[in-house]
């Protein structure tokens, strides 16, 4: 092994595999490990991770659900390694080609999700009381953040000079408003259907699913990887943070997304009472009110422009989550409307 190439504790780490080193690549946490067997994947984890993801990753693979770059266990059977108070894990090395245009990888990345949660869905008993905590906990949290913008609005239009800041947030105020209260009728709307359900669904969740955590091979098809932050919950959980991120940019029509998610529905439909959550919770403006919030809160001046601009990103996905929320709140009443033309016939 070129020790010029490799850090001592990777050469220590790969001495548990039956493997030979020859030479290694950075890639931050991940190192590229050249071998007499091939390329693999050597991933660094800060140990209070430890190594439950496995046992996720295990039991999608007992479902029927290979889609996931496999880890490897050591000579002595261990899937990860602890040296120097950090856990290493070994994969094969994924080349990530790149054959598909983006759109079509995200594509295939939502279809893969869509099989992992389909594979892995499991219903579970769920207490009337579980529910309207739930209920009663999330409407009094976003009561209070609604309080908040109306107060924080009333303090700015009761000013002789309005800053730039609270001049523009006066400006969004109608849109930041109008997503509260669509926010808050969505989560009505799923505590009326829940109330005879004794069931909810719950899925294996990849638990950070991004473009960077989902890998092709040769052939174009796609594998997950990074299943660190892997648990179980609601499938909702899994698509949130991600959408979140993909319409986190200047203002667009966000079609590409409705596609995507349409692509997830047509492999792992919702249940009605599982998009009116979904759809309530896109729809809040928790970003926006968080910009406002840490500008009210200021102990000291503060840079006016980087904050402007800091509320105004956070516009930019306020307009776009609400044009998906919209179409995709349209689509679901001309299925509703089917259904009871349908029924009627």
């Amino acid at each position: 092994m070129d020790d010029r190439n490799f850090l001592k504790e990777e050469a220590e780490v790969l001495k548990q595999y039956p493997i030979e080193p020859y030479f290694a690549e950075d890639f931050g946490k991940v190192k590229k490990v050249y071998t007499n067997s091939g390329a693999f994947a050597l991933k660094k984890i800060h140990p209070y991770e430890g190594t439950d993801f496995i046992k996720h990753i295990q039991h999608l693979y007992q479902r029927g659900y290979n889609r996931i770059v496999p880890v490897y266990p050591a000579n002595d059977g261990r899937y990860a390694v602890l040296h120097n108070k950090s856990l290493y894990y070994l994969m094969p090395w994924m080349p990530n080609s790149l054959k598909e245009d983006q759109s079509e990888r995200q594509k295939q990345l939502f279809r893969e999700l869509a099989r992992m949660h389909t594979l892995s869905v499991k219903e579970m008993e769920i207490s009337p009381e579980v529910k309207e905590e739930h209920y009663n906990q999330t409407l009094k949290e976003w009561e209070k953040e609604e309080e908040f913008v109306n107060g924080f609005l009333e303090t700015c239009e009761n000013r002789v000079y309005m800053s730039p800041f609270e001049l523009t947030f006066c400006l969004y105020y109608i849109q930041i408003r109008q997503a509260i209260q669509f926010a808050k009728q969505k989560l009505e709307s799923w505590k009326e259907i829940t109330k005879e359900q004794k069931k909810t669904r719950t899925v294996t969740l990849h638990g950070k699913v991004s473009p960077e955590h989902f890998l092709f091979d040769e052939r174009g098809y796609g594998y997950f990887v990074n299943f660190e932050k892997a648990r179980k919950g609601s499938p909702i959980q899994d698509l949130l943070p991600f959408l979140a991120r993909s319409l986190k940019t200047q203002p667009k029509y966000g079609d590409d997304v409705i596609d995507w998610i349409n692509v997830y529905f047509k492999y792992f439909p919702f249940r009605d009472d599982e998009m009116q959550l979904f759809m309530s919770y896109l729809a809040f403006p928790s970003g926006i009110i968080r910009v406002a919030e840490t500008y009210h809160q200021r102990k000291k001046e503060v840079d006016e422009r980087k904050f402007v601009q800091k509320l105004q990103r956070q516009y930019w996905l306020l307009s776009n989550t609400g044009y998906v929320v919209t179409k995709m709140d349209e689509i679901e009443r001309q299925k509703q409307q089917a259904k009871q033309e349908g029924a009627q016939s």
